[in-house]
């Protein structure tokens, strides 16, 4: 699809005219007509509006002309996946796992290629192929190439160390100690546990990023502990394969 396409399917798939549409991105309702006829484009900062109302890139409202690639991980990103910055608009250079909320969640280019490595493997690669794929390319990512002017001097890394050590003193029962955090998406991990009262209750955002991971039982077992964690919160609990009968262990605010 063009522009024109585009913006008149996302107006009237969210039940808006033309002039409710002029209003929440403040121009006039011809302006809007002649974007949907396609005699004009919205300018730059009205594309900005307009993506961040529709929650979609300002690619997709220019009819996707290039394929956006997570310049830290090389992912294909679609606007379901595309990281954010810290005032909420999409960040159309990264997916949510490496980028979130304004923050670069990896500085250690081994640590991403072992998260990625599974990943790969369930596409068909083998371990070493995904290993080599990944040290060949990632250093050709502009978040890579520019680490020392975007990276943020390791103080994300210490706060990940930091939410280790509180999660790691909290001694859950069977627990094994975490050693790594992973940046995970809220949809993704967002499970609904059921409560004393007998309701079921999801505590994340979806389209938020967590720091996680998942561990094995010292005892063993068919459950699986999930730790997720971020600046507020602390989150423990279990689940069988594919995130099914979820039990809360422990909630605890930071």
């Amino acid at each position: 699809m063009n522009t024109k396409e585009v913006i008149h399917e996302l107006r009237t798939k969210n039940g808006l005219s033309q002039d409710e549409l002029a209003e929440k991105v403040f121009v006039t309702r011809q302006a809007v007509s002649r974007w949907e006829n396609g005699d004009t484009v919205p300018n730059t900062e009205t594309l900005k509006l307009l993506s961040r109302l529709f929650n979609v890139s300002i690619n997709t409202l220019l009819g996707s002309p290039r394929q956006l690639i997570c310049q830290c991980c090389g992912m294909p990103l679609e606007d379901s996946i595309i990281g954010r910055d810290g005032d909420g608009a999409l960040n159309e250079d990264y997916c949510k796992w490496c980028y979130a909320d304004g923050q670069y969640t990896y500085s250690d280019m081994d640590e991403l290629i072992q998260v990625c490595i599974p990943n790969m493997v369930r596409q068909g690669f083998t371990e070493e192929q995904a290993r080599e794929y990944m040290k060949q390319n990632l250093p050709k990512l502009d978040y890579w190439k520019r680490y020392e002017a975007l990276s943020d001097n390791g103080e994300f890394e210490q706060f990940k160390q930091q939410l280790i050590q509180e999660i790691n003193g909290l001694h859950i029962e069977g627990m094994p100690n975490v050693e790594r955090l992973n940046a995970l998406v809220g949809g993704y991990v967002n499970l609904a546990y059921p409560l004393p009262s007998g309701v079921s209750a999801k505590f994340l955002d979806d389209n938020k990023t967590y720091l996680g991971n998942q561990l094995e039982p010292e005892f063993g077992g068919n459950r699986r502990f999930g730790v997720l964690a971020d600046m507020g919160f602390i989150l423990i609990c279990t689940y069988e394969a594919d995130g099914k009968n979820p039990e809360l262990v422990l909630y605890k605010k930071r």
